[in-house]
């Protein structure tokens, strides 16, 4: 799909070709004085206006959106391949992505909420006006997250909410919530979960950043004491919590922002080779070093070849459980492999970060080492990933 070094070998067409200008130009007209935030990474407060503005800006052009239904705002049309477009740009140009949980709540709202909250929501969400989190994980609900315990219980016109969330990404920063929430203890747990809309600033939430090991706090604990939530907080109906999470996951999973590619990395990573090492002499002259690089360029090129297969599958309406799983095995392993080698390449080196002012490429490969390792148990980790692909790819037994 890219027409800079033939990523694929696969020729663009000329409606992708003439929509890729499209995003060039935007991006040449709107880019921030801010760097692509690697991973999970929130925007520092200092930045927000200006990372607001941007993403607002991604919207009203069409880029990002644009499958959104006609009365909202969008063209209702969802184009995989153009989604794909705008995400190979987004990284070559090394601008930020819109994070948080936008693209989950705008699904959950599309088939669940009330006029009343689509007309005020969806508006804000394209505007960028509010930054949402995703308040589903808990400390004993998170793979199986229907055994979550935070309570919300009707008291009048509003609903209490008492409980802890964990792993909520951007809380620290957002505005507003999308909860899960128990509201009916005595029928099966699947059916006695509700969905919410939540103001963080509430009286009674308490947000506690994680410091993670690559020194940022992105993820947060978020703790609910006797927190009041009006009435008009509540997405659909009592008890279909369950039915909502699952249509805006499949919305989320079918527009979501992609990381970088593959072979990218791997083309920074000769960069990085062909550089002169202590003696004078590139590392990319020895063999052994050429034959690693070789190996990893084929893992990448063979990773961004299933993800584009993945979205040309979603274009045809053919994909399958397993296919998503596959890709993301192999992309986060690959990714996770070179980072490791380019830390092997560092040698000594490879121990400074970014403050150390001898530190390579201001300590990129440091960095891209530590989020590497996380992109392989976030949104699933590995391991389930292969249970998946066993179970439903190849019939085998649980």
């Amino acid at each position: 799909m890219s027409r800079d070094g033939d990523r694929n070998g696969l020729e663009p067409t000329a409606e992708c070709e003439a929509f890729r200008d499209r995003v060039r130009e935007h991006i040449a007209a709107h880019r921030p004085d801010m760097p692509r935030l690697p991973g999970t990474r929130s925007p520092e407060a200092a930045q927000l206006p200006m990372y607001r503005e941007w993403c607002a800006s991604l919207f009203s052009a069409g880029l990002i959106g644009a499958d959104w239904p006609e009365r909202f705002g969008g063209t209702g049309a969802h184009d995989p391949l153009r989604d794909l477009v705008v995400d190979e740009e987004l990284a070559d140009a090394q601008v930020p992505r819109p994070i948080g949980a936008w693209n989950l709540v705008c699904g959950a709202l599309f088939a669940y909420g009330t006029p009343e909250q689509q007309g005020h929501y969806l508006p804000r969400i394209r505007a960028f006006e509010d930054l949402w989190c995703q308040l589903f994980s808990e400390p004993d609900a998170g793979s199986d997250l229907a055994s979550l315990r935070t309570s919300a219980v009707r008291d009048g016109d509003e609903w209490v909410v008492n409980g802890q969330k964990v792993w909520t990404t951007h809380a620290h920063i957002a505005d507003l919530g999308f909860l899960l929430a128990r509201t009916d203890p005595g029928v099966p747990k699947h059916q006695g979960v509700s969905a919410f809309v939540v103001d963080m600033r509430a009286p009674g939430i308490t947000v506690r950043p994680l410091r993670e090991m690559t020194g940022s706090s992105d993820f947060n604990e978020v703790f609910f004491d006797e927190v009041r939530l009006p009435a008009g907080s509540l997405i659909g109906e009592p008890g279909q919590g369950w039915a909502i999470a699952r249509t805006a996951l499949a919305h989320e999973r079918s527009q979501s922002l992609r990381e970088d590619s593959a072979t990218n990395a791997v083309r920074r990573l000769v960069g990085l080779a062909a550089t002169p090492a202590g003696d004078g002499t590139p590392l990319i002259q020895d063999d052994q070093v050429r034959r690693t690089l070789g190996r990893l360029y084929a893992r990448s090129v063979a990773a961004d070849l299933l993800g584009l297969e993945g979205v040309l599958k979603d274009a045809a309406g053919g994909t399958r459980a397993y296919d998503a799983p596959v890709v993301k095995v192999l992309f986060t392993e690959t990714n996770l492999d070179i980072a490791t080698y380019a830390l092997e390449l560092l040698g000594s080196r490879g121990v400074l970060v970014e403050e150390d002012p001898d530190a390579v490429d201001d300590g990129h490969w440091q960095k891209a080492f530590l989020f590497a390792r996380g992109f392989t148990i976030s949104a699933g980790s590995n391991e389930i990933m292969r249970n998946l692909i066993a179970e439903r790819g190849l019939g085998l037994p649980k």
